[in-house]
């Protein structure tokens, strides 16, 4: 298929949130769902409809609510799977099925105990049968990474033939090396007779730190679609940032393929899914890290304030930075924090705002001042106010010499109650006082701290994980105390058995 641009397909909101602890609800979604479209990407994947109840209703929701780009449902080559995704998108503008089959000898013996003819049968199987249904159908070759070219050449020219509109060429594992996928794909353009009837597309995930360099090498040897997420989430390393691809091609005016995302909102839909998933953009990260646009060589420094292009090559406005940013402080108003909150993508009603704005004031009056990143705690703190078990009062004593003791006073449907109990530290003492009055068994598997930005006035941001009758279950909290920040992380976990 003959394009002179490349096709953003987002699966943010599916392939992302496949993140232990980043679930989304479908309010959340929604609110993703809306900023992608915003930020201009041509295809959402809105999820795996018969994986869940609420995976379904999502991608019902989402399709209500987006217009204009096409609204994608995963399958497996399952003729049941398909039937609910045709249902689950039929609200939906311009819909697409995302259906397919593992293609790797490692897939077809392990995970299918077939053989490569079976797999073909099937995958042809699937794209006809979805095509009863749309007329826009995509066909993943699962670990085509892995896949010998000469037998994937076979099945994507059996799917395009099939009805197949999109042939995605996922690397699975993020095995391949950029010289190695770019091969691949220029193999199936020259080699699968009617490849001009379907557009390719990638699909690299990062586990070697290479998928954004594959996907290059997917477009510079003929893909032109792409598979990305917001901040590069997805499972175990993550797949291909959609940030890095997109402003990779505006930088390369050489490469000559162009994008409809509108860059300047990469920082703001950046900072929305970073809150809403409660998953930092770790500081180094390409586009939008904080150090990202830092400088702190003398030499670095000198040279910027020369000429920016010495030592920059994005300029901070294409993706969405204010170059005037707004200090706040305890002296900031209502207009400058809801400013500051929508150029970070982030809308809130009045009531909300004058919630938050409390909230503001108490943590303004510990730091000096306010960033981003606290902003959007803040923003994302009302997710607590309907907890059915609620931290009313935590007093812990620590120090040298000293054994931490903690006194806890927990609110349980509006009933307090009251335990005091010694640990190893002050954190482990504060966890003992609770699990007195929250008698349940509970292991405690994971316990990451991080600090937004630095100093000792900081707010630090717990994420745990806690084991509760053989599931495990996710926890955040925020706060300048520590200790805090931690019960109130494994509160939320509590919460959510």
């Amino acid at each position: 298929m003959k394009d002179d641009r490349i096709y953003i397909f987002d699966t943010t909101l599916r392939d992302g949130e496949q993140v232990p602890g980043c679930q989304l609800n479908t309010v959340e979604k929604i609110q993703v769902a809306k900023g992608l479209e915003e930020l201009g990407v041509d295809v959402i994947e809105a999820g795996f409809p018969i994986s869940s109840p609420g995976d379904f209703n999502s991608v019902v929701e989402i399709s209500k609510a987006v217009t204009w780009p096409t609204v994608c449902a995963l399958t497996r080559a399952v003729e049941k799977d398909i039937d609910v995704a045709v249902e689950s998108l039929r609200y939906a503008k311009h819909k697409r099925i995302h259906t397919g089959i593992g293609t790797s000898d490692t897939h077809i013996k392990y995970k299918f105990n077939s053989n490569r003819e079976e797999i073909i049968e099937r995958a042809v199987k699937a794209v006809k049968y979805a095509r009863r249904f749309v007329d826009d159908v995509e066909f993943y070759a699962e670990d085509a990474g892995r896949t010998e070219n000469e037998y994937l050449a076979r099945v994507i020219e059996a799917v395009i033939k099939a009805g197949a509109t999109v042939v995605n060429i996922p690397d699975t594992t993020g095995y391949c090396l950029p010289e190695e996928y770019g091969a691949k794909i220029r193999y199936l353009v020259e080699h699968v007779d009617g490849i001009d009837k379907a557009r390719i597309s990638t699909h690299c995930h990062n586990d070697l730190g290479m998928a954004t360099a594959n996907t290059m090498a997917g477009i510079l040897n003929g893909a032109r679609q792409v598979e990305v997420t917001v901040n590069g989430v997805g499972e175990r390393a993550g797949n291909t940032s959609l940030e890095e691809v997109a402003m990779i091609l505006k930088c390369h005016k050489d490469i000559a393929l162009d994008t409809n995302i509108n860059t300047t909102r990469i920082y703001p839909m950046s900072r929305m899914v970073s809150s809403l998933m409660n998953m930092p953009v770790q500081a180094n990260k390409a586009i939008v890290g904080r150090n990202a646009f830092a400088h702190s060589s003398g030499i670095h420094q000198d040279g910027v304030i020369k000429n920016m292009t010495t030592y920059e090559i994005i300029d901070p406005k294409d993706i969405g930075l204010d170059g005037n940013s707004i200090v706040l402080t305890a002296r900031s108003g209502h207009a400058a924090i809801k400013t500051r909150l929508e150029a970070l993508g982030v809308e809130l009603t009045d009531e909300k705002l004058d919630s938050l704005y409390n909230d503001f004031l108490k943590l303004a009056d510990k730091k000096k001042e306010i960033n981003d990143d606290d902003l959007l705690v803040l923003a994302g703190a009302d997710r607590t106010a309907n907890h059915h078990i609620k931290l009313d009062y935590l007093q812990v004593t620590a120090g040298l010499g000293v054994r931490p003791v903690a006194s806890v006073i927990l609110d349980i449907a509006g009933e307090k109650f009251e335990a005091a109990s010694a640990g190893n530290g002050p954190v482990d003492a504060a966890i003992n006082a609770l699990k007195t009055i929250v008698k349940r068994q509970m292991v405690l598997k994971e316990f990451t701290i991080q600090n937004i930005t630095r100093g000792s006035n900081d707010v630090g941001k717990v994420h745990m994980q806690v084991e509760h009758e053989g599931k495990l279950y996710y926890g955040f909290g925020a706060n300048t105390d520590i200790v805090t920040a931690s019960v109130e992380a494994y509160i939320d976990c509590i919460n959510k058995f």
